[in-house]
């Protein structure tokens, strides 16, 4: 007949401990995750590759579509950039759009917080209702990408298309890229699409200088100003196709 273990013998004393250090050792393991996963929200940019833009000014119409933007005024354009010594002239792209910036300037210039950035998922945004049309944000943007809006009496910019994005869709500008030269994602997801593009590239910001740490990449792009021509001895030209004539 076999001998009955106590219920407080060693063995079952070091089998709940096991058990125990094993559950202990699972909790552990998976709540550093858990809690990565929470500290890393969203954090939405684009990248464009000017490589595949062909100027076809898609991207700003449906922009100007989507979001209603008045006539005279624009959330996004494309620059068109000639340079060169004759007859060795070239022609290229430059779109142009808020670069959602990680400092951005016109945050902290608002008065009445109208202009935040957005905790989940770093898209800055202007509040219509708050806003007052002082126009401090216009002057402090060192990219020119507000405007007033006339009919709203508020600061007006390119948003990312919230109300595209808050519903799983891509901005309209993307959706309507003929050159697939644009890429919209979570730049916080190493397994995005623009993550991928990013890690796999040599990419440039508008104007790093200022450090305000855009959110809008390019591949290739030619950043040449007008005002290089006097140091480069170089044919410079850059189109806006916009009211506001000259770059900013």
């Amino acid at each position: 007949m076999r001998e009955k273990i106590p219920q407080n013998s060693r063995r079952n004393f070091l089998m709940k401990i096991a058990t125990g250090s094993a559950v202990t050792v699972t909790a552990s393991v998976a709540a550093p995750g858990i809690a990565l996963a929470a500290e890393k929200p969203k954090h939405y940019g684009m990248l464009i590759d000017t490589r595949r833009c062909i100027g076809c000014h898609a991207c700003s119409v449906s922009c100007k579509t989507e979001n209603e933007v008045p006539l005279g005024e624009t959330r996004s354009w494309v620059e068109y950039i000639e340079k060169g010594r004759f007859p060795n002239v070239h022609r290229s792209f430059l779109p142009r759009l808020c670069n959602q910036c990680e400092k951005p300037a016109c945050v902290k210039v608002c008065p009445t917080g109208a202009t935040y950035k957005r905790k989940e998922d770093g898209v800055v945004v202007i509040d219509n209702d708050v806003c007052i049309g002082c126009k401090y944000c216009l002057q402090a943007c060192p990219y020119g990408m507000r405007f007033l809006n006339p009919i709203t009496g508020a600061a007006d910019k390119c948003d990312f298309c919230l109300h595209r994005i808050d519903n799983g869709l891509v901005p309209a500008c993307v959706n309507t890229c003929q050159g697939r030269a644009r890429i919209f994602g979570d730049l916080n997801d190493p397994e995005s699409e623009i993550s991928k593009v990013l890690a796999n590239n040599a990419t440039t910001v508008l104007r790093p200088e200022m450090g305000t740490f855009p959110n809008v990449f390019y591949i290739d792009a030619d950043h040449t100003d007008e005002r290089d021509a006097a140091r480069t001895g170089e044919y410079v030209r850059v189109e806006t196709h916009r009211r506001q004539l000259k770059r900013v």
